[in-house]
């Protein structure tokens, strides 16, 4: 998943990242407001963890012009800030979760685990789709009791469509959200097509998969199944 850390403190920023990165985060660095700003109005995320202390302006004026340009994301505010108004304001603004300095990276990768389960309706850390199994922590995929030998990318992108099912998603949202926006690709790469054909083949092997479905002009779906 794709992660934008708006933090002015380049030590803990580089902490946050390195760890989030060991744990198949992808990740982009912001210092400053201006530069998050600019950066939510052009690409997407599925977290935003904002400071609240930056340099040029206030984060809670930042978390508005989040919920405006990426209503998707889910916003952690994390800041040195104490009083209950400030916490308060940010829930009522839209923020998912709050955050103090110092705080557990362990504790955040969890709560960002928690949002995710709420997000998607998740009871557990597990999907299923037909006979096929995914653990998203573990990061495993099982036939039964068989496990599916998939790649860091393969299982990135399935993973993603399974907590999108009956969602169509284009080529580029894929790409932003398993590469981040480090690259420029146009819309016709085949990057996507490639992993979704060695899914497809990987999981064949062991049952039908029509269930992953090609949207003609958009990119892939997963249909649930009754």
């Amino acid at each position: 998943m794709n992660v934008l850390i708006v933090e002015d403190v380049r030590s803990l920023a580089m902490e946050i990242e390195a760890f989030l990165k060991r744990t198949h985060y992808v990740c982009e660095h912001v210092r400053d407001a201006a530069s998050a700003c600019e950066s939510l109005g052009i690409n997407t995320y599925d977290f935003v963890l904002l400071d609240l202390g930056l340099p040029d302006r206030d984060g809670l004026e930042v978390l508005k012009d989040c919920k405006k340009y990426n209503p998707e994301a889910a916003v952690i505010i994390l800041t040195a800030r104490g009083n209950l108004e400030d916490r308060i304001k940010g829930l009522e603004l839209g923020a998912d979760d709050y955050l103090p300095k110092p705080f557990s990276l362990l504790e955040l990768q969890a709560r960002m685990q928690a949002i995710s389960r709420r997000k998607f309706g998740l009871v557990d850390d597990t999907v299923s789709i037909g006979n096929f199994t995914v653990d998203l922590t573990k990061r495993l995929v099982c036939h039964r009791d068989i496990e599916v030998a998939l790649s860091r990318k393969e299982f990135d992108i399935f993973s993603y469509l399974l907590m999108h099912r009956d969602r169509p998603l284009s080529r580029l949202q894929l790409y932003e959200h398993v590469w981040g926006d480090f690259a420029e690709i146009e819309n016709d790469s085949n990057y996507i097509d490639v992993h979704i054909k060695n899914v497809r083949k990987k999981l064949g092997e062991f049952a039908d998969v029509s269930w992953l479905e090609t949207i003609r002009g958009i990119g892939y779906k997963i249909k649930s199944q009754k």
